[in-house]
C-alpha cells in the first residue's frame, strides 16, 4: 500500500496507499522514485539495474495494497521501506516471492473489544478477516514493461460490539462490515508510464484506498479512522473495502512532489448486499458513479528529512441515494413505513495531512508522526455536517523496540439537522422534549502495537465513545451513554510465521 496507486485494493489500514497520505514510514515507497531502497536509476542506466529496479516495485505493490486493509499497521512496513535488514532487498515483509515476478501474501487479523460500561448494554465481540493477495509483474512475465495485474480475496468473519452492544453506527473493530463473508476485492491491471510519473490503474477496484487511506490510521482499531475516514461513506457513496466494482484512477506527478489524482467508480448498491462475493460483475443496478480527485503534496525519506504528505480533494457523487428523512409520498419516513425517497447527487471536500515531526536517527525510521483529516458535506441531503480527526503515532517506542508503535486518536462526527431529524420525531411522538438528542459522536482511542515476532503483531487499545451517534435506534427515548472500550488487535503474517517469508526483525 503506498504512493500507491497500485493494487487499490488496500484494505483498512492496510494500505499505504495514495501518495499523499502515506505515513512518514511508508513514504520511500509512496514517491515517485521510491527512496533510498527504491530509487530510479534513470533513463541512462543499464538494462539490469533498470530491471531491478522495476522488480523491487512490483514486489511492493502487493503486499501495500493488501496490508493496510489486512489490519497491519505502519511499523511492519516501515522495515522494508528503509531497507533495512529486517527483509532481503525489495522484498516487503510477509511476502512470498515466486520468482518469475510473481509474489503473494497471506495476512490474518483478528479484533476483540469489550465494552466494561456504556453503551446500550454491557459485552464482547470478535471479528477477523483473512486477506489473500497475488501480484503479477507483467514487465518480468511477459517483457510489458511498467504493466502489473493485482489480485486481492478477503474472508470476513464474526461479531461486531458497535452493533451487538453499544449501538453507535461506527463500529470500535473496522475489519467488520461489507458482508461477513468471502470476496473478490480486487482484480486491475495497473499501468506506469512515462518514467513512472503516471500510473493508471482499472478494473473491480475500490475508492477508499488510493484516496483516502494511510498506513498512519491501522495504528488503531476504531473504523472512524481505520481504513479511511469514516464519514466519507456516509456523505457520499465512495466504494469502500472489501467491496468493489467497476472503475479506474489515474496519478500522475507533476514533479518529485506534487501529483494530481483522479479516479470514477462504478455505484451498484448491489454489490453491497450481505450475500454478494465479487464475482458478479454485471452493471445491472447501477445507480451511478462516484468521482473524486485531489490534488497534493508528498515527499518521503529519499528527498526530505521529515517526510510529510498534503491533500485537498472533493467527492462529486452522481449517484442514487437515499433521503435521509422522507418517503416515496414526501412523507416522514419513520412513521410510514413506505420506501424511501431517492435523491440524486450528493458531494464532499476534504484536507488531510501527515507530517513527521521527530526523527532521533537521521538513517532510521523510527520517530514521531502527527496527521489528521477535514471533511464537509457540501451538496445534496447529507446526514452529517463534517467530520474531524487528528492523532499522533510514535514509532520506536523504546531502546530495543524499534518496530513498537504508540498511537493516539481523535474522531468527531456532527450530524446534520436532517440526520438527527429521525431523532427528534421520534422523541416528539413519545411526548419527549428533543433537547437532549446527540448530535456530535467522539471517538478517542490509545494504542499501543507490539511486534511479539517477525510474523505477529498484537495491539491493545483502549477507546471512549463520547455521546454514541444514535441514528439506528431513533426510537430510543434517551441518549446511549458513552462507552469504555477495551481492545486488542492481532495481525499475522502468514507466509512468515511458516519461515517462508521474512518480517520485521527477522534474521
Amino acid at each position: 500500500m503506498g504512493k500507491y496507486t497500485r493494487w487499490a485494493a488496500l484494505a483498512f489500514c492496510a494500505a499505504t496507499l495514495s501518495a499523499g497520505t502515506g505515513s512518514a514510514e511508508a513514504q520511500v515507497a509512496n514517491a515517485p522514485d521510491g527512496g533510498p531502497s527504491l530509487v530510479n536509476p534513470g533513463p541512462k542506466a543499464s538494462p539490469a539495474a533498470k530491471a531491478q529496479y522495476r522488480a523491487n516495485r512490483a514486489r511492493r505493490r502487493t503486499v501495500r495494497s493488501a496490508r493496510s486493509f489486512a489490519g497491519a499497521d505502519s511499523a511492519a512496513a516501515a522495515a522494508d521501506v528503509q531497507g533495512s535488514s529486517a527483509t532481503p532487498p525489495g522484498l516487503p515483509p510477509g511476502t512470498l516471492d515466486l520468482g518469475n515476478g510473481i509474489s503473494m501474501i497471506l495476512n490474518y487479523t483478528g479484533e476483540f473489544a469489550a465494552n466494561p460500561s456504556g453503551g446500550i448494554r454491557q459485552g464482547s465481540d470478535y471479528t477477523g478477516q483473512i486477506v489473500f493477495g497475488l501480484d503479477a509483474d507483467l514487465g518480468r512475465l511477459a517483457g510489458i514493461d511498467g504493466g502489473a495485474v493485482h489480485t486481492i480475496v478477503t474472508q470476513r468473519h464474526g461479531r461486531s460490539l458497535s452493533q451487538d452492544y453499544i449501538g453507535n453506527n461506527t463500529s470500535v473493530q473496522e475489519v467488520y462490515g461489507g458482508g461477513q463473508t468471502a470476496h473478490l476485492t480486487v482484480l486491475s491491471y495497473e499501468q506506469k508510464l512515462f518514467d513512472n510519473r503516471l500510473d493508471v490503474e482499472v478494473g473491480r477496484l475500490l475508492a477508499n484506498p488510493p484516496f483516502l487511506a494511510s498506513p498512519l490510521y491501522c495504528n488503531f482499531q476504531n473504523n472512524g479512522t481505520c481504513g479511511a475516514p469514516k464519514s466519507a461513506f456516509k456523505l457520499t457513496n465512495f466504494t469502500y473495502w472489501p467491496i468493489a466494482s467497476w472503475g479506474g484512477h489515474a496519478k500522475a506527478w507533476v514533479n518529485d512532489k506534487v501529483f494530481v489524482h483522479a479516479g470514477v467508480y462504478e455505484v451498484n448498491p448491489r454489490n453491497q448486499r450481505d450475500d454478494r462475493n465479487g464475482i458478479d460483475w454485471s452493471t445491472n443496478g447501477a445507480t451511478g458513479v462516484v468521482i473524486p480527485v485531489e490534488v497534493g503534496y508528498s515527499t518521503n525519506f529519499g528527498n526530505d528529512p521529515l517526510p510529510r504528505n498534503y491533500g485537498i480533494g472533493a467527492i462529486i457523487d452522481r449517484s442514487d441515494y437515499s433521503d435521509p428523512v422522507l418517503d416515496v409520498r414526501r412523507g416522514p419516513r419513520l412513521f410510514s413505513g413506505l420506501d424511501d425517497l431517492t435523491r440524486f447527487g450528493r458531494s464532499a471536500v476534504y484536507a488531510r495531512f501527515d507530517q513527521m515531526v521527530w526523527r532521533p536517527d537521521p538513517n532510521g525510521i523510527q520517530g514521531l508522526t502527527l496527521f489528521g483529516v477535514a471533511l464537509g458535506a457540501t451538496g445534496g441531503r447529507q446526514t452529517q455536517d463534517f467530520f474531524l480527526e487528528g492523532g499522533a503515532v510514535l514509532t520506536g517506542t523504546f531502546p530495543g523496540r524499534p518496530y513498537d508503535t504508540l498511537g493516539a486518536v481523535f474522531v468527531m462526527e456532527k450530524l446534520s439537522s436532517l440526520g438527527a431529524a429521525n431523532i427528534r420525531a421520534a422523541r416528539a411522538s413519545y411526548g419527549l422534549s428533543s433537547r437532549n438528542v446527540d448530535t456530535l459522536q467522539t471517538i478517542l482511542e490509545l494504542s499501543y502495537g507490539i511486534q511479539l515476532t517477525p510474523a505477529v503483531r498484537l495491539m491493545p487499545n483502549l477507546q471512549y465513545v463520547i455521546d454514541p451517534d444514535q441514528t439506528r435506534f431513533p426510537f430510543r427515548p434517551k441518549p446511549i451513554p458513552n462507552a469504555f472500550v477495551v481492545g486488542a488487535k492481532l495481525s499475522v503474517d502468514l507466509f512468515t510465521l511458516g519461515g517462508l517469508a521474512k518480517g520485521p526483525g527477522s534474521l
